[in-house]
C-alpha cells in the first residue's frame, strides 16, 4: 500500500470537516447579510451535504482499497472523485455569492484532489503489476 496516499486521505478527511463547517457557515453568513433569493439557499445546502456524502464514501473506499491493495475499491474513489471535484467548483465558481473566503477554501481542496488522483492512478498501476 501506498503510505503517502494514506496519508493524504487522512489529512483530507480532516481538511474536508473544516472545508463542510467553513462551508455551512459560510452559507449561512451570506443567506442572513446578502440578499440571498430562498429558491437558492436549498440547492445550495442540498449540494453540500451530497459533497459530504460523497466525500466520506469516497475516503472509505480510498483507504481500504489502498490498505488491502485492491483495484476495485481504489477504482471507485477515483470516479468519486471526479464528483467531489465537480461540487468543489460548483462551490468555488458556481454557487449564488462566492466569497474569497470559498475561492481559497475550494482551490485548497480541489488541489488535495489532483494530488490524491495522481497518487491513486500511481497505487493502481502498482497494485496491477
Amino acid at each position: 500500500s501506498s503510505v503517502s496516499l494514506q496519508i493524504l486521505f487522512y489529512v483530507n478527511g480532516i481538511y474536508y470537516i473544516f472545508y463542510f463547517l467553513a462551508t455551512l457557515a459560510m452559507i449561512v453568513y451570506k443567506s442572513q447579510v446578502f440578499s440571498y433569493p430562498d429558491s437558492f439557499l436549498a440547492p445550495d445546502l442540498v449540494l453540500l451535504f451530497i459533497m459530504a456524502i460523497l466525500e466520506a464514501l469516497r475516503l472509505y473506499l480510498g483507504s481500504k482499497g489502498n490498505l488491502t491493495e485492491e483495484e476495485a475499491p481504489l477504482g471507485l474513489s477515483l470516479v468519486l472523485t471526479v464528483g467531489s471535484a465537480l461540487l468543489c467548483v460548483y462551490f468555488l465558481v458556481w454557487q449564488t455569492y462566492v466569497l474569497k473566503a470559498d475561492v481559497i477554501l475550494s482551490a485548497v481542496l480541489l488541489f488535495t484532489y489532483g494530488l490524491e488522483s495522481v497518487l491513486e492512478i500511481v497505487a493502481i498501476a502498482a497494485f496491477v503489476s
